[in-house]
């Protein structure tokens, strides 16, 4: 008989020819019930099909059920491809559940994506939801995900929310709802005072807060009591958000490098009350920003605590480019003294626009080409309407405004529109 079977099929290619192995092999041997297929062939068939390497082909392969055919793999491969799953999207899918290619497509996933599309989710939301949370997949469809789905519209507060955090983190929704997500929600409102409404916005903001272990929960609370908010001040929640991403060593690191600048702890805590979120900078990133607002610029440490914005701005956008114009400005004789250096770094484009740049335009022309450089390329919205200002007064069309903030915060069209027939070019600035 395997001389036969060699000969009719001695022209098959190698994959199918070792499928007709698998499959005869395991028809002869099924009465006594020992057969067991040949683990290098599914290792072949993944690496073939789904474009999977051979190390993670091995790894998928040994979680697989005792296969005999391809039949059910090729059905549900070629599903998922015709919903728009291909590539790393599938090997992900296959990777976090190899079984997936024994399921019936009829049976196990048409529903699923049915009741997904049910939902109101397009084919693009699908991916992107597997592409995250495969293991959405594995919920039985009526008892488990559509209830899930239905439960977490109502705490996000609508269907296009969830989508958009389940399309960037979804992990949140395997949460454990009775056990793990409503009595955080209960000791964040009873014990904590949190109002309702807050604890609605945090579940937008941040699920994964919320879905945290209780216990983690309570610990973040005793952390944010130590600092000393209080519990019923409208930082506590903000803290406890900054908190849930910042380790106790992390913290601990920071406030030994604060001390190596002369502040202390309590220093340390009040930066913490006013601005929190620098806490989750890196350490070495905050030493960079302490030493170029205190060694380079010269703003006393204690007042950084006492004014730590600056903490929280990007140290190559902002700080960086704003310490340069400053310098220029001081080699130029222009610059005046303040004792408020953290507004000069933390004012908003446009107020920084008027105040440090414009000033200086028709006295120092060239310099003002400088400081666009520098600045305004990082803050792409202030270079192009500043552009737009000049032309228009270069055309004599330019209208005075006391409110030039108004002119770099609306909406661009506004102040292009107007022109756009006699200066065609002038849509192509914004």
């Amino acid at each position: 008989m395997l001389h036969s079977l060699v000969r009719r099929h001695a022209l098959l290619p190698p994959m199918q020819l070792c499928r007709v192995f698998l499959c005869t092999g395991t028809s002869a041997s099924s009465a006594g019930g020992t057969a067991s297929p040949d683990p290098h062939f599914m290792v072949e068939y993944l690496v073939d099909t789904c474009g999977f390497s051979a190390d993670g082909a091995s790894k998928a392969s040994k979680l697989l059920p005792r296969i005999q055919s391809t039949e059910k793999a090729d059905a549900v491969l070629g599903f998922f491809r015709s919903q728009g799953i291909d590539g790393a999207n599938l090997r992900r899918i296959i990777a976090w559940k190899p079984a997936l290619l024994g399921w019936d497509v009829e049976t196990n996933l048409a529903p699923k994506f049915k009741l997904l599309r049910e939902m109101g989710l397009s084919e693009s939301d699908i991916i992107s939801v597997l592409r995250v949370h495969p293991i959405v997949i594995g919920y039985n469809s009526q008892t488990t995900l559509l209830r899930r789905f239905k439960i977490w519209e109502s705490l996000f507060g609508s269907k296009e929310i969830l989508l958009k955090n389940l399309r960037s983190s979804g992990w949140f929704f395997s949460s454990n709802i009775e056990n793990v997500v409503h009595p955080n929600m209960n000791f964040l409102r009873d014990e904590c005072g949190i109002p309702d409404d807050r604890i609605s916005l945090a579940i937008q903001k941040h699920p994964s807060f919320i879905s945290q272990n209780p216990y983690a929960l309570r610990a973040l609370v005793d952390r944010a009591d130590g600092i000393g908010i209080p519990r019923e001040s409208g930082m506590f929640l903000w803290i406890l958000f900054v908190l849930h991403g910042v380790s106790k060593e992390k913290f601990e690191a920071h406030v030994k490098l604060m001390n190596s600048f002369g502040l202390s702890k309590s220093d340390l805590l009040t930066a913490v009350k006013k601005h929190p979120t620098f806490l989750r900078l890196s350490t070495e990133l905050l030493q960079g920003k302490m030493e170029l607002l205190v060694k380079d610029v010269g703003i006393a440490p204690l007042d950084i605590a006492y004014h730590p914005k600056p903490l929280g701005l990007s140290l190559e956008k902002r700080l960086i480019p704003r310490f340069r114009v400053m310098e220029i400005l001081k080699s130029e004789g222009l610059w005046k003294s303040t004792n408020k250096l953290h507004i000069f770094f933390s004012s908003s484009g446009p107020n920084f626009l008027q105040k440090y740049v414009l000033p200086y335009k028709d006295k120092l022309p060239k310099l003002l080409e400088v400081i666009c450089d520098i600045v305004l390329s990082l803050e792409k919205r202030l270079i192009s309407r500043f552009c737009v200002m000049e032309i228009l007064k270069f055309e004599g069309l330019w209208k005075s405004t006391n409110k030039l903030h108004i002119f770099f915060s609306s909406s661009g069209p506004n102040y292009v529109l107007p022109y756009k027939h006699k200066l065609p070019k002038l849509l192509e600035v914004l």
